[in-house]
């Protein structure tokens, strides 16, 4: 039997990115609304894509660990939960996320018009309650000025660092991604010398050149968020996108982490908040504060293209061990805040 198709989670850094993620509205007959939506997803991304054949566009679609047992009312995903709250030197929220839609493109038409079919879509059944519209800002910098995404992995090694594999093989191919939003104090970050500013992140600002290992402080971004196990690097892919508001001074970075298990993304998170050993906190956080904090399942694209076909009210019995899930053919059964936060 073929391996099912991953939804698009390692599409290479675009130009433009709009991020939505919405809450489900209560009540009856949403649940099926959302799977509706799942089986068209991909020909509405057909039919705005191909009117700019070179435009990249795409679209991955994730779900919250409530909304995964309202909609689909089966088995879930081994490591699926909700986004656990960081209390450390510094806070990183959770905040409320049922659905995600991260779309991207070379164009930030392309973005706009599939998220303005998608939230149409949703009318009376979810509410979204975060939207950021990203952008390049020069070559991949975010607007602290560094170079965002170096160290990403490619090819088959980010295949490797974001796809079940037999760990969880009922939803192989699957993926997770966790998203915050930080908001950054560019003039009190802007009085940080350069020369501080570099060992804060672990790299050189301006030829994006990583700092020797003996330069490095122990509270580096890049020390702290570099994870290994017995000797191996544990990978994620990042696709960060900055975004702001002249008029309302809000300036920050959309942090969007993919991983074949969130606790690769979760480790890293507590190194930088809680600190590693506690307290050798990232002194990044000093100037970039998370606003938001979400969690999401990324199934495959073959589960959201049969996901109309099931039927939510026949689920099994409660002392049932029958698989209600929907089996695809030829796949393995199984993809401003700034005041308020």
């Amino acid at each position: 039997m073929p391996s099912a198709t991953p939804q698009p989670v390692d599409t290479t850094l675009t130009s433009a990115a709009i991020f939505l993620v919405f809450t489900l509205d209560p009540g009856e007959g949403h649940d099926a609304t959302v799977r509706d939506l799942c089986g068209d997803l991909s020909a509405m991304l057909r039919g705005v894509g191909f009117r700019i054949p070179d435009g990249r566009l795409s679209c991955v679609m994730g779900f919250g660990a409530d909304a995964w047992e309202r909609i689909f009312r089966g088995p879930k995903p081994r490591e699926l939960h909700p986004f656990r709250a960081i209390h450390g030197v510094h806070e990183a929220p959770s905040t409320p996320g049922d659905l995600l839609f991260h779309i991207r493109a070379t164009r930030m038409d392309l973005c706009f018009e599939l998220a303005a079919a998608i939230t149409a879509r949703l009318d009376g059944a979810a509410q979204v309650v975060d939207e950021v519209h990203g952008f390049k800002y020069f070559d991949a910098r975010d607007l602290l000025g560094f170079v965002d995404g170096t160290e990403n992995p490619v090819n088959q090694a980010a295949t490797e660092a974001t796809l079940i594999g037999d760990e969880d093989p009922d939803f192989a191919g699957g993926s997770y991604v966790i998203t915050q939003k930080y908001l950054h104090d560019l003039k009190k970050w802007d009085a940080i010398p350069v020369e501080q500013q570099e060992k804060i992140i672990g790299r050189r600002k301006l030829s994006d050149i990583e700092l020797p290992e003996a330069a490095k402080p122990s509270y580096a971004h890049n020390v702290l968020t570099n994870i290994e196990e017995n000797g191996e690097q544990l990978q994620i892919v990042r696709d960060n996108m900055p975004f702001g508001e002249v008029g309302r001074g809000e300036f920050g970075t959309y942090f969007i982490g993919y991983a074949k298990s969130p606790s690769r993304v979760e480790r890293m998170l507590d190194n930088m908040f809680i600190g590693n050993p506690p307290g050798n906190y990232d002194r990044l956080l000093d100037v970039s504060r998370a606003v938001t904090g979400t969690l999401f399942f990324i199934p495959t694209a073959d589960f959201l293209d049969a996901a109309p076909a099931y039927d939510a009210t026949a689920a099994a019995p409660a002392d049932s061990n029958e698989d209600t899930r929907p089996t695809p053919a030829g796949s393995l059964g199984i993809g401003s805040l700034k005041e308020e936060a």
